[in-house]
């Protein structure tokens, strides 16, 4: 049993660790920091930790693998989502005089070296990502022995394990395995900023108990540590605008007034390259940073926003947990679905620091729309599940994912997150070169996911609360996350409702003429398919490898996720049956100027048909037709309407079947489009297959190239 004496001499020691990792003499632990250190190093017990950004979540774990690794334990794993979190965490362990290292999927080739160093008690702390726990290698040669040495686990970001959480990610869900596999008596720290009571709980419930029989304890529950989660530092306010055009006004007005650095959010990756553009345009240093951005250019941008290189940097949601930085500003053009996922993302500004952060929200209508797209990546029908477990069944044996794409209508990766939970449910398992049957009966859960569902709804509404309440904000944010120390009537004092924040809403004329003509300009690429999906042999379609003749770079007015052109499109989209007969004419004057800024010079045109649009697409064609002077000479016409359209959609290989099936190249004259360059008239790119099919049998037909034209692309 360990006396009082040896927990009073544990806190003196590690009270000297934490004075070591933060450079600071006379550092003390908070209460609930020694709580935590407390409950893994003298009790052993499994802890959940529920803090806000900065309160000092890693310094528990670094403080506690030092005091475990005195008394002989074995390393540190920590579990955490990110690379970019991985990178400052091993910064942190390495000034604290911590050995860290790190498995991932950019170091493969170290691998067998870091192996070697843990066994030899050469490593401290091993950082591995969530993806990592199902990669069948890891899994079953690699996890077993960290599973059985390891000294503490630790799960960073830990509200990812539930599915009721804003960033639930499959992967995480492998964990409870890894936790039922651990040995009794190592203890257990999860850690998260961001969740709410339900979300909590579910954590908790995962985590499950443990047991501690050598301290004399027996099974013991989930400690947990839920603190306020006030940021002192953070003044919140929404300046509500009209118009897409005033929003990036504002922003050109105003950034330069925000103290220090910080992140422009946006909700999608076009949206970051327009604003960024306009910005810059207008004198701004900033960059456009999103998932798609390349790994070393992230890695220079973030460094360049860390030293004030850039005044901030235009961002998705791909810039969040994990980067650790201590910012002026965050702003966020458009909102997110949630007040959970905006306290994530707020979470940036005013870390470490006592200078105040402003924090700004300028909503949009379309924010609607782009979170309804994001809700129709939920976890597929049950009939889709049920195709996905059938064809492994009937297969025998190893199924790629690209071959499994060419059985069930999903995209790569909605079908990837789909196999993962079924992995983690038992029902199918990842091996070398795909996947296979477990033959284990498996339930969907329909009550569940329509829970879930129904959670998701109430949180959009309360972001919509939030922009229009008149109550203290940080109160509205703490409250949607069941702060316990949020009581009724408590205000920050720092906010626009509690007086703290004073947000013009003032924007130049010319500066919103100036972002008028910036989303005005219309005109963004279409590029071009250039090889065909794999396993289309399955389905009966002889095409395979890569497309002999791919069609040229084409041009659509816009996204329909754009700021400009983007709002007009998405109403035209939307009215699906009802669409007018003709396009409008603000969007005819947008195609006349793409085409003086594109010049494709076509000779001859040929239109896609539709069944939903297809009055519009033929005005679009005939007016191309008389403003370019060249004649209509085939369609790219419907020959099966039993095919629907859009059949196939979410899946390259499906929709390719699809598509061979219901169209068909229909010329006035075999001989319309040999040597010719053609225009290729559709409204709208989703998959683009449609596209590469119609090239594909014009190139066939002897056409010297094919030019797409479109009213828009879906994103």
């Amino acid at each position: 049993m360990t006396t009082v004496t040896d927990v009073d001499a544990t806190r003196a020691r590690a009270e000297q660790h934490l004075q070591a990792l933060v450079g600071s003499s006379d550092a003390q632990l908070y209460d609930d920091q020694w709580a935590a250190i407390e409950a893994l190093v003298v009790d052993r017990r499994r802890s959940l930790v529920v803090q806000r950004t900065g309160w000092g979540k890693s310094a528990v774990y670094f403080v506690a693998t030092l005091l475990l690794r005195e008394e002989g334990s074995g390393p540190t794993v920590i579990i955490s989502p990110l690379l970019a979190l991985m990178r400052n965490q091993i910064a942190a362990a390495e000034r604290a005089g911590i050995r860290a290292v790190t498995i991932n999927s950019t170091n493969m080739e170290q691998w067998e070296q870091t192996q070697g160093a843990i066994q030899r008690g050469e490593v401290d702390v091993l950082l591995v990502s969530p993806e990592r726990l199902n990669n069948p290698g890891f899994r079953d040669e690699v996890l077993p022995r960290l599973a059985a040495t390891c000294g503490l686990l630790v799960i960073d970001e830990a509200h990812c394990i539930s599915d009721w959480g804003h960033d639930f990610r499959p992967d995480y869900r492998r964990i409870r395995t890894l936790l039922a596999e651990l040995p009794d008596g190592i203890p257990v720290l999860a850690t998260t900023a961001t969740a709410n009571q339900r979300v909590t709980d579910d954590v908790a419930e995962q985590l499950g108990s443990s047991v501690v029989e050598e301290a004399g304890h027996g099974r013991r529950e989930t400690l947990v540590l839920r603190g306020s989660l006030d940021r002192e530092t953070l003044r919140l306010g929404v300046v509500r605008l009209t118009t897409a055009e005033q929003r990036l006004a504002w922003l050109a007005d105003h950034l330069a007034e925000q103290p220090g650095s910080g992140i422009v959010y946006c909700l999608t990756v076009a949206a970051t390259q327009q604003v960024a553009d306009y910005l810059r345009s207008r004198g701004h240093k900033v960059a456009a940073y999103s998932g798609k951005t390349e790994q070393t250019e992230r890695l220079a941008l973030e460094q360049a926003l860390l030293d004030g290189e850039v005044k901030a940097l235009v961002a998705t949601s791909a810039l969040g947990m994990g980067f650790d930085a201590s910012l002026g500003f965050v702003v966020n053009l458009g909102a997110p679905s949630s007040p959970v996922a905006y306290y994530q993302q707020v979470g940036r500004a005013g870390r470490g620091t006592t200078s105040a952060a402003s924090v700004v929200l300028l909503p949009a209508i379309e924010d609607r729309d782009i979170w309804a797209y994001f809700a129709s990546l939920a976890f597929p029908r049950e009939e889709l599940v049920r195709e996905t477990l059938a064809a492994l069944a009937e297969s025998g044996g190893v199924m790629s994912t690209p071959a499994l794409e060419a059985r069930v209508d999903l995209s790569r990766n909605r079908l990837e997150t789909m196999l993962k939970v079924l992995d983690v449910d038992g029902a199918v398992r990842r091996v070398r070169g795909g996947w296979e049957a477990t033959g284990q009966e498996w339930t969907y859960d329909a009550d569940r996911y329509r829970r879930v569902a129904e959670a998701r709804e109430r949180e959009q509404r309360a972001m919509l609360d939030y922009l229009t309440t008149d109550q203290c904000r940080m109160w509205f944010l703490r409250h949607q996350l069941d702060d316990p120390a949020a009581g009724d009537g408590w205000t920050c004092g720092r906010c626009d409702n509690c007086g703290g924040l004073e947000l013009p809403d003032d924007v130049s004329p010319k500066a919103v003429a100036e972002a008028a003509d910036r989303l005005s300009r219309p005109g963004v690429p279409i590029e071009p398919r250039k090889l065909w999906p794999t396993g289309l042999s399955a389905l009966g379609v002889d095409r395979s490898g890569r497309i002999k003749q791919p069609a040229e770079e084409g041009r659509a007015i816009a996204r329909l996720t754009d700021l400009g052109h983007g709002t007009a499109l998405r109403e035209l989209f939307r009215a699906g049956d009802d669409a007018p007969a003709a396009v409008p004419v603000p969007l005819v004057h947008a195609v006349v100027a793409m085409l003086a800024d594109w010049r494709p010079a076509p000779d001859v045109i040929v239109v896609t048909e539709s069944e939903t649009r297809g009055a519009m697409v033929a005005d679009l064609a005939d007016g191309l037709s008389r403003y370019l002077q060249r004649p209509i000479v085939g369609r790219w016409a419907i020959t099966d309407p039993s095919v629907l359209p859009g059949q196939g959609a979410t899946n390259s290989a499906q929709r390719v079947a699809a598509v061979t099936r219901r169209h068909g190249l229909q010329l006035t004259d075999p001989e319309a489009v040999r040597g010719k360059r053609v225009l290729l008239v559709d409204d709208l790119v989703a998959t683009g297959w449609s596209l590469t099919l119609a090239a594909d049998a014009l190139v066939s037909a002897g056409a010297e190239a094919v030019l797409p034209l479109t009213l828009a692309v879906s994103a």
